[in-house]
């Protein structure tokens, strides 16, 4: 049974949606506002925004994951070049299979930012709001700006799989 046109057109946009928002929300962090509020901020407010852009792209981040993995299993189990699971024998799957390995490697580093190295980030820079050293602070910074623009480079490499499959 054949999925409805509309069905399929809406996966499809939900899909190219989430995509939108969770690597444009990556590239406006990574791109614009951490280099910005580390340059021109003071610790404690530094320590705010970053707890505020938290709270709000977290969960954000993490439905447009969830989003992408549903409608993203349905796109390719309606796609004719689908052959079965783990079976390559075209330019499409093996692109597929290559950018599902991406959005694995992208949602490890996610994990890792948001409940590893953001809070840690947090943690330092309240220290130093509160005049006390925090000499991890540097270390923990340059580490989120390598791993934000990793995730970057990531998706761009994830979008042109994604271009590669669809000229299959």
């Amino acid at each position: 049974m054949s999925m409805p046109f509309w069905a399929l057109s809406a996966l499809y946009w939900l899909h190219m949606l989430a995509t939108v928002v969770w690597i444009g929300g990556l590239a406006a962090l990574a791109l614009l506002v951490l280099p910005a509020a580390q340059s021109s901020l003071e610790a404690s407010a530094y320590a705010r925004l970053l707890g505020t852009i938290q709270r709000r792209l977290d969960p954000t981040g993490w439905i447009c994951l969830l989003v992408l993995a549903g409608t993203g299993l349905f796109q390719m189990s309606a796609n004719p070049n689908y052959q079965g699971f783990l079976a390559v024998d075209n330019r499409w799957a093996a692109a597929i299979l290559v950018k599902h390995l991406i959005f694995f490697a992208m949602t490890g580093v996610s994990a890792y930012l948001t409940w590893g190295l953001l809070p840690a980030l947090q943690r330092a820079a309240l220290r130093q709001a509160q005049g006390k050293e925090a000499p991890e602070s540097e270390p923990l910074r340059l580490r989120e700006v390598r791993l934000l623009r990793l995730n970057l480079l990531l998706g761009a490499a994830l979008l042109a799989l994604t271009a590669i499959a669809r000229a299959s």
